[in-house]
């Protein structure tokens, strides 16, 4: 699943060809929206928040998308060939200038942009919410501390906790904390640390598709996300991969035993 500085940079790119443009074409191929023709209506604004996307309209309503797994969306320039499969499309907005293609979108429903809380307002604070503040700091530590029970490395995972961490950032994060994934939350030295890192990764990949936690682009992007087996960047030692989670929430966690001591799989089963 796609974290969430890729749909932040996703609606930002959305709202940059899109917003005051008046659609020739509004399509929505999806079994209950393929009665609803968007033709005539001007874009007023894109929105992300943690990993949904909102797209408003002159009427009052929005668009709401999520990407699950293998949604995305994609920009043209009207005639250009679409990279992916029409069939494969489940939303076509086009102006004038430019035509917007959403691909793979499992998840879409056409609201009154009133209502848009009614599918984010149990979200935990959006780590790129433009008016971050202390207020969200807070609300954020207080949600997270309040799972002292859960191993950090699915806390971070939720986002009725923290809007935005997927499992790259969450690798990385604990990682770079000095963290083991199977830490209790209780047991977390410094959790407003924690918040602080994931913000400041997502934050600075957020204008680019790349995501980059060493600082490097190309093939030193990350530290020990997808590196299972191969040697520690920090220390050498051999990096180790085990799934956390249950059923559909399973996620594949990569630390560094030496660079990340504490609880491991074996030992909390035990």
């Amino acid at each position: 699943m796609p974290e969430g500085d890729t749909v932040y940079l996703a609606g930002k790119r959305l709202r940059a060809a899109l917003t005051g443009g008046t659609l020739l074409r509004g399509e929505l191929r999806h079994p209950r929206l393929a009665e609803h023709d968007l033709a005539g209506r001007t874009v007023t604004g894109v929105v992300s928040v943690g990993k949904h996307l909102f797209t408003r309209f002159d009427d009052g309503r929005s668009l709401h998308s999520h990407f699950r797994m293998d949604g995305s969306w994609h920009l043209y320039r009207p005639g250009m060939s679409w990279q992916r499969p029409a069939h494969e499309a489940r939303a076509v907005l086009e102006t004038a200038e430019r035509v917007a293609v959403g691909f793979a979108l499992h998840d879409l429903e056409l609201l009154p942009t009133a209502d848009e809380s009614r599918l984010v307002g149990h979200l935990g604070p959006d780590l790129l919410d433009p008016g971050w503040s202390d207020a969200h700091a807070a609300e954020a530590l207080r949600r997270l501390t309040a799972r002292g029970g859960s191993e950090i490395g699915l806390v971070l995972l939720e986002q009725r906790v923290l809007a935005g961490v997927g499992n790259l950032y969450k690798t990385e994060v604990c990682f770079l904390r000095g963290l083991s994934p199977w830490t209790l939350t209780r047991d977390v030295p410094d959790p407003a640390a924690v918040i602080a890192c994931a913000r400041e990764l997502l934050l600075r990949n957020a204008d680019r598709p790349e995501q980059s936690t060493t600082g490097e682009l190309g093939r030193d992007q990350h530290w020990v996300f997808e590196r299972g087996r191969r040697p520690c960047r920090r220390c050498g030692t051999r990096i180790r991969m085990a799934e956390q989670g249950d059923g559909v929430y399973a996620r594949i966690a990569y630390w560094c035993p030496t660079c990340q001591p504490g609880a491991t799989p074996a030992r909390r089963r035990r």
